[in-house]
């Protein structure tokens, strides 16, 4: 699974968008890992993969190293859509 599914399931599971995320991370003051993790997992009941996922974005942004050069955790782009799913393609 690629990097940008992961943010999609958790956009599909808890109907919020990685920059909602962010912004509620903020409003909350919530900046260590282990705070991020905890808030993720109890009120959004995310497992740790998909809870990783958000907290990446919530602390680096849109961008990532790639890891991956082949295979089906490839994202060749090395940006993330934060905006959501219906966001996707209309800039």
């Amino acid at each position: 699974m690629s990097f940008q599914a992961y943010l999609d399931n958790v956009e599909e599971k808890t109907g919020m968008t990685p920059n909602q995320f962010i912004a509620e991370a903020k409003k909350k003051n919530l900046t260590e890992f282990k705070d991020l993790m905890a808030w993720l997992k109890n009120d959004y009941h995310l497992g740790t993969g998909h809870a990783r996922a958000i907290i990446h974005v919530i602390k680096n942004g849109d961008t990532f190293t790639l890891k991956h050069t082949t295979g089906t955790h490839r994202d060749e782009s090395g940006k993330l859509n934060l905006d959501g799913r219906n966001e996707r393609g209309k800039q």
